[in-house]
């Protein structure tokens, strides 16, 4: 059964998702010098669409974030939408460290994943993202 917070007046939900993106060129310098601004901008952009986050964690080369949002969301825009203003975020903030890597205005690729999580395999997800790092 969905969460009580998770209900309108004639509605009940409960929709989890797990995306994978990657940087342009899967450039591995968001670990290191970027990780934590990143993390922040990512959840600040998560909190303004009303999106929470489960669970999330940020590899060399590639960001997994676990997150709840309610069912009227518009997936491939919300996608593009986080994608986008995350990249002008830290383009802004990071001009003069990105410069010779990134000559054109984009950080993340095109690409990414998307699959939905049951409430059963939701604490397999959380488990297969914060092992991340050990595989």
């Amino acid at each position: 059964m969905a969460k009580k917070n998770n209900d309108l007046a004639h509605t009940k939900w409960m929709c989890k998702y797990h995306i994978v993106f990657t940087p342009k060129y899967r450039r591995k310098m968001i670990y290191n010098q970027l990780k934590m601004d990143i993390r922040d901008i990512l959840k600040q952009l998560c909190s303004y669409k009303g999106v929470e986050i489960i669970e999330g964690h940020i590899m060399p080369d590639h960001i997994h974030i676990l997150f709840d949002a309610k069912p009227n969301l518009n997936l491939a825009e919300f996608v593009n939408a986080f994608k986008s203003a995350s990249s002008r975020n830290i383009r802004k903030q990071f001009s003069e460290e990105l410069k010779p890597y990134y000559w054109k205005p984009y950080f993340w690729s095109l690409s990414y994943f998307i699959g939905t999580v049951s409430d059963r395999t939701s604490t397999a997800v959380k488990e297969y993202i914060k092992n991340q790092k050990n595989e």
